[in-house]
Parts: structure tokens; C-alpha cells; sequence
């Protein structure tokens, strides 16, 4: 087995660090735009008087960053060449993602809004393998050149990961003529939502609770009477873009969804295993640079006279965790290596509980580490003068999105019993 990272990669990293030198740092640099990144950066972020939605010129900033990688062939870089990628593999957004999250806070890599020099477009690949051609013809075009932008409405105020059990429903009803679907309901954390153009409204419309199939993905324009956001629920991660959305009496003509009107949980899990190895892989990069900086710190601070390095109690917590990065980021890599060598079926089918112990556990790895690296800095790294409590905040949510990690647990405890996957043929990567 050859564990090395193939060569185009790491030749590839060297462009993408490159670039950032060459652009990236630049953008951050001018007109005050640290102000996003240092101690000040929560409150240049969040408009507090509007219900704690992101800053136009914070957004704005970000969209700056976007069109330049874009520019530069990188943002699109795990796309399909026929939208403009590169066709990057798992292995090569895992190690991406890794790196660039090891460099700390900054415009290059931004997760708390989801923004990255190299960028995820799941809505587009959604489009590309469940839209009709009239679809993808509007969608995916304007998803990549930001003239349209879907919004993900999945869970609700009573139902998160039992998304099975949703209340909102659609009916059958023709108006004017015209066949379309009445939608009544609510939607929770459905985020994005204050820049979106539509949004995928997940509701029931045959079957009963708990029922997989009958669930049905809409695609809902904002600007449909009915459509109402409710409130931007504020969070430990601020700014908010998180509404509680309602939706009553909202009709869409028929045709009006994506994919099989009875499968549309599908489509909803379509992409939830690239999503979940890519983030993994952004919590082993984020924990590496807690270890690395409170290593440094310890090797400078000298209480009593001698380095903070040179006490065990020091040593050992970070050795612990610089164990755990190491056999982690292996497992991601292995695990995103091996997604490569099947199709989307296969990887739920034979790696979906492998995908799920790498997200779990580089979850939980960035939070504890974060915490270590508060401690190892005293009352400095509490403050927002050191970046720590900003890695903790945002990698916390992972903890509970995305699949929280009691879910993938039950997910990798269902194989590991037989209870899930006990007729599933054997099968290895080639």
C-alpha cells in the first residue's frame, strides 16, 4: 500500500498557496478588512440591528474572494470539467481542505459561512443528476454565475433528524387551470435564506409519518405569496442566517420539484457523504493549528522561569491530540480515497458508517482541541485576541448538523450489529 499523497496534489496545494499570497492575503489586507479576522471580527461581521444577519460589506468581501478563485480555476475546482471543475477527487478535497484549514482564520477559508477558495456546490450537482433538462439548463447556470441561489428547507421547529416524521404537506390542486401543489408548514435553520432566489421545500405529499418514501423536494421561488420568514434565530456562531420559514397556501405549478415526487429524501442525502468527509477533514486541519500554536506558545511563555514545554502537564494533552489529528487525518484520507473508487450507491452502500466515524470524531477532536489551546494560552487564548473561541463556536455546530453525532453514531453502531447493511455483498475498493 502506498500511503504517499499522489503528486498532483501537492503540486496543486502549492498553486492554491500561491494564490493566496498572491491575491487572497492582498483582499484581506486592504481597506480594514482584517477587521473580519482579528478580535474584532463578530461584531464586523453581524449587523446587530438587523436581526443579526451578516453585514453587506462582510458578504460583499467574501464575494470578492469567490469571483477571484474563480477567476483563477480554483473554486470549482471538485465540479465536473463540463461546469467548469476539475474534476477533484475525495482525496484531493479531503487534503485541500485539511490544508487550508491548517493555515487558521482567514478570507481563504472561511467555514463559518461555508466559503473556501475551493468551493462545495452541492445544489448544482442535485441539479446535474435528478433535474429535468429545462433544470439544469436554469439552475445550474445560475447557481455558478450567483444570479440563483436554492436554499435548503429540510428540518423543522418539531421534527430535526427525524425528517421522516415531517409535518409539512403538499396536496394536489388546480388553480386556473393549471395542475400544481398547495404547500403548508414550517421550516427551521433553513439557511441562506435572505439571499436566496429559491429554496428546496422537503414535504410530505403521500404516505404516512415515518414513511421514507412520499416526500417530496419543491422547488419554491421566494417571491411566492406565502412564503413568509418568521424570525433569524441568533446563534452561538454569529452573525445568523438561520430562519424559521412558514409556508401557507403556497402553490407551485406541477413539475415544480426535483426528482421523483416520491423519493425526494434521496436527494437529500444525495450528497451527504462528500459533504461529511470534506468537513471532517476541515476539523483535523482547524484542530492541527490549535496543537501547532499552543505548541509555539508553551516553547515561548515562561512562567516561574522556565517554558510552559518544559511541564508534562503541558506536554501530554497536546501529545494526546496530536495522536488523535494523526490517526484521524488518516482514516479521512483512506476513507475519501476509497470513496473514489466507487459510485455514489456503492459509497452508501459499503463506506456510508466509515464517512459517518470520520465526521463524528474530527467533530468532537476540533472542539476539544480548540478548548485545549484556550487553556494552554491562559487568559489570552479566552479572548478573542487569539482565534480558539471562533474554531470552537463554528466547529460546535457539527457536533448537532449535518447529522448529529448521536445519528452517525447509531448509523456506525447499525453495521457494527448487523441491524443495518447485514445483507450488503462484499465488496472492496479496487
Amino acid at each position: 500500500m502506498d500511503f504517499r499523497i499522489p503528486k498532483e496534489i501537492t503540486d496543486y496545494l502549492a498553486v492554491l498557496d500561491d494564490f493566496i499570497e498572491k491575491e487572497i492575503k492582498p483582499l484581506q489586507a486592504q481597506d480594514d478588512n482584517e477587521r473580519f479576522f482579528d478580535h474584532r471580527r463578530e461584531h464586523a461581521r453581524t449587523d446587530w440591528d438587523n436581526e443579526g444577519l451578516p453585514r453587506h460589506e462582510w458578504e460583499a468581501l467574501l464575494g470578492e474572494m469567490r469571483r477571484r478563485a474563480d477567476k483563477a480555476g480554483h473554486l470549482r475546482f471538485a465540479l465536473p470539467k463540463e461546469y467548469g471543475g476539475k474534476d477533484g477527487s475525495n482525496l484531493a478535497m479531503a487534503v485541500i481542505r485539511d490544508h487550508l484549514a491548517a493555515k487558521g482564520l482567514g478570507l481563504h477559508n472561511d467555514l463559518q459561512n461555508e466559503s473556501s477558495i475551493v468551493g462545495n456546490f452541492p445544489t448544482v450537482l442535485m441539479f446535474r443528476d435528478f433535474g429535468t433538462d429545462e433544470q439544469k439548463k436554469t439552475f445550474i447556470k445560475g447557481s455558478l454565475d450567483g444570479t440563483i441561489r436554492v436554499a435548503f428547507g429540510l428540518t423543522e421547529p418539531d421534527h430535526g433528524s427525524d425528517a421522516t416524521w415531517m409535518e409539512t404537506s403538499a396536496k394536489r390542486e388546480k388553480r386556473d387551470g393549471v395542475d400544481g401543489w398547495l404547500i403548508n408548514g414550517q421550516k427551521m435553520w433553513n439557511t441562506g435564506l435572505h439571499v436566496a432566489t429559491h429554496d428546496f421545500v422537503f414535504a410530505r405529499t403521500s404516505g404516512k409519518p415515518g414513511d421514507a418514501l412520499g416526500i417530496t423536494c419543491f422547488i419554491v421561488p421566494m417571491d411566492t405569496p406565502g412564503v413568509q420568514v418568521e424570525e433569524y434565530l441568533w446563534t452561538f456562531n454569529m452573525p445568523t442566517d438561520h430562519p424559521r420559514v412558514s409556508f401557507k397556501n403556497v402553490w407551485v405549478p406541477e413539475g415544480s420539484y426535483l426528482g421523483d415526487p416520491e423519493r425526494g429524501l434521496e436527494l437529500a442525502q444525495h450528497f451527504v457523504h462528500e459533504n461529511r468527509i470534506r468537513q471532517a477533514a476541515s476539523g483535523v486541519g482547524a484542530a492541527q493549528y490549535c496543537i501547532e500554536e499552543s505548541v509555539a506558545y508553551a516553547k515561548k511563555r515562561k512562567p516561574f522561569g522556565k517554558p510552559l514545554a518544559s511541564n508534562q502537564a503541558i506536554q501530554f494533552p497536546l501529545v494526546e491530540a496530536h495522536t488523535e489529528c494523526e490517526m484521524i487525518r488518516t482514516f479521512i484520507y483512506k476513507t475519501a480515497w476509497e470513496m473514489d473508487q466507487m459510485s455514489k450507491p456503492d459509497v452508501a452502500k459499503y463506506l456510508s458508517d466509515r464517512v459517518s466515524m470520520c465526521n463524528y470524531r474530527a467533530n468532537r477532536l476540533v472542539c476539544q482541541v480548540a478548548d485545549l489551546a484556550m487553556q494552554v494560552h491562559g487568559a489570552i487564548g479566552y479572548s478573542r485576541h487569539k482565534p480558539f473561541e471562533h474554531i470552537y463556536r463554528h466547529h460546535r455546530r457539527y457536533r448537532i448538523t449535518e447529522g448529529s453525532e448521536e445519528i452517525q453514531m447509531r448509523k456506525v453502531g447499525g453495521h457494527l450489529f448487523g441491524f443495518i447493511g447485514s445483507n450488503r455483498p462484499a465488496k472492496a475498493a479496487e
